[in-house]
């Protein structure tokens, strides 16, 4: 398989906000490692013995599932000990493991910002594919400046699958997606916007990135914990207008 290129990423502390509960939280990072790039449909084709049509262009139409699996393929290409394990839809990451793995929020977000606390690391039409750039589809990776941390495309040309749930208690197992795609205008091309959908699910501006870094700890690291998880799928106190939970 195509080398997957990663990047250094010092600890460090990143903000986050869930605009529904209204709430804010820092979140304390060791180092760990993330994609340079986000995984190209050469890489993805080439582990499941197949060609790729545009083998620079970001990996779409990849679910959340089918990332995790890529995740664990390249590990045991490479010897490393796969991130997760499955049990029918349900998937447990080890995190002690030193295989591939998808980010957490917390980790996308604070590899995207690079040090920067604006919606955007540089100037929009000089680091992200957005929709005044006309595309019909994805830009091959690396066609725009990176940022502080030598990440390319982290905002803009495709959404990119996290680990974290979006929001349990109304939308149960949807997961994450962060950064803003090729045909999204610049409010949602942005380091702090948040979108998801199930895991199942496969869109034309959604690809992953990659990340490496084992933890000690007991379903808990970088940001993410089954604890947090089960917390907030079980809300209390007054709901938002016009909001209802899940049950």
């Amino acid at each position: 398989m195509t080398d997957i290129e990663l990047a250094r990423i010092a600890g460090g502390t990143v903000t986050l906000h869930d605009a529904r509960r209204k709430v804010r939280w820092s979140v304390d990072l060791e180092p760990y490692e993330i994609g340079v790039y986000a995984v190209t449909q050469e890489q993805l084709a080439e582990l499941l013995g197949e060609s790729a049509r545009h083998p620079r262009r970001p990996a779409v139409g990849v679910s959340w599932q089918r990332a995790i699996r890529f995740c664990n393929a390249a590990s045991e290409w490479e010897g490393l000990d796969p991130a997760y394990t499955f049990d029918g839809e349900d998937v447990t990451w080890h995190v002690d493991a030193d295989g591939y793995r998808l980010p957490t929020e917390a980790e996308w977000e604070h590899a995207c910002r690079a040090g920067s606390t604006g919606p955007h690391y540089g100037p929009l039409a000089e680091v992200a594919w957005t929709s005044a750039d006309g595309l019909t589809a994805p830009a091959e990776v690396g066609g725009r400046l990176p940022n502080l941390n030598g990440l390319f495309d982290p905002l803009g040309n495709v959404w990119e699958w996290c680990w974290d749930l979006l929001d349990p208690a109304r939308y149960a197992d949807y997961r994450v997606f962060r950064g803003g795609g090729f045909a999204d205008d610049a409010w949602s091309v942005r380091a702090s916007t948040r979108r998801g959908g199930p895991p199942r699910s496969h869109h034309d501006d959604v690809g992953f990135r990659v990340a490496r870094g084992g933890f000690d700890g007991d379903a808990a690291a970088q940001g993410w914990s089954a604890r947090a998880d089960a917390e907030r799928a079980d809300p209390d106190g007054p709901l938002p207008f016009g909001w209802t939970p899940l049950r």
